[in-house]
């Protein structure tokens, strides 16, 4: 008997018949999955992280994909797709093939080639080639964050800068270069910017003086650094804002956050870009260069050391 532990086995989970209706949009999809995941078992949240974070791919993707990227058996894509309402799998990936047809797909061209490379092991791809595909998977990830940003969510964010005391911005990993990225740009403001770096351990020392009017920026993406989601218990608790920058509304620190701007970025064979999110903290620099009318084009390095 298999044990539910295993993540490549089928669980036995709740099987019902849902008795939700299938939308009529691959939108009001990840509207319903949104709504829904927190009473899904575990293998369904996984495979409902991917279709929150990998939308545009769906209609490309083949089952054994999405149960491979979700370590999960492949009849947990077919008991998902009935959870909400479909018979199976191929009519919920309908919706999607409908919404992204007929709109710029480079995500599912870069997937395609990949997967084209990967496949034909008779020819070695060369280092030019290689090169390529990583720039591909850039340019995928920027015309994503292009087509796919949220004007209303990005104004939130620009109130939420524009209006702090003290800003605070923190990411660990791979996210930090793009906190340290975004604490640079905010230092040509006249606020009071913090980077949370967490050096010797100590990120709860480096936020015991956040307050209320003060907004904390927390860059995170799966699977969430655990620093980070710490950061964001101790501001809430100080009932300072919260600003989130992360890859999926199911994310753990979107939850209760008073903005949060979505980027996906563009992989290429398991390495994921940071363009697009380095992309997306420039233009909210710029946006609240311009609210608080900074003369953002006479910006320079100021070196400081000269006699």
């Amino acid at each position: 008997m298999p044990s539910p532990d295993q993540p490549n086995s089928p669980e036995t989970e709740d099987t019902l018949p849902s008795s939700i209706s299938a939308p009529d949009t691959a939108d009001a999809l990840l509207k319903l999955i949104t709504a829904e995941y927190e009473g899904l078992p575990r293998q369904l949240k996984r495979i409902a992280t991917y279709m929150s974070q990998q939308s545009d791919r769906i209609m490309v993707d083949r089952i054994s994909d999405i149960a491979r990227e979700c370590e999960v058996h492949p009849s947990a894509i077919v008991r998902f797709s009935q959870r909400f309402g479909f018979s199976g799998f191929s009519e919920m990936q309908a919706l999607f093939r409908e919404a992204y047809t007929h709109k710029a797909t480079p995500v599912q061209n870069y997937q395609q080639r990949i997967r084209s490379m990967i496949a034909n092991k008779s020819q070695k791809a060369s280092g030019g080639d290689l090169a390529r595909e990583c720039v591909n998977a850039t340019l995928s990830g920027l015309e994503r964050l292009a087509l796919e940003l949220d004007d209303d969510a990005f104004e939130r964010a620009v109130d939420l800068v524009v209006n702090a005391d003290n800003i605070y911005v923190v990411g660990v990993r791979r996210s930090f270069a793009v906190a340290d990225y975004l604490v640079y740009n905010l230092q040509h403001t006249n606020k009071r910017i913090h980077l949370i770096s967490g050096l010797g351990g100590s990120y709860r020392e480096q936020m015991r003086s956040v307050r209320a009017n003060d907004l904390v920026i927390a860059i995170s993406f799966t699977p969430y650094g655990k620093e980070t989601q710490h950061c964001l218990r101790i501001a809430q608790h100080h009932q300072a804002k919260t600003l989130i920058i992360t890859d999926s509304n199911l994310s753990p620190l979107a939850k209760r956050a008073n903005a949060v701007l979505l980027v996906n970025e563009g992989s290429s064979f398991a390495f994921r870009s940071l363009s697009a999110t380095l992309c997306l903290c420039q233009a909210l620099f710029i946006a609240v260069a311009y609210r608080l009318e900074l003369k953002v084009d006479e910006m320079s390095e100021q070196v400081g050391f000269e006699d």
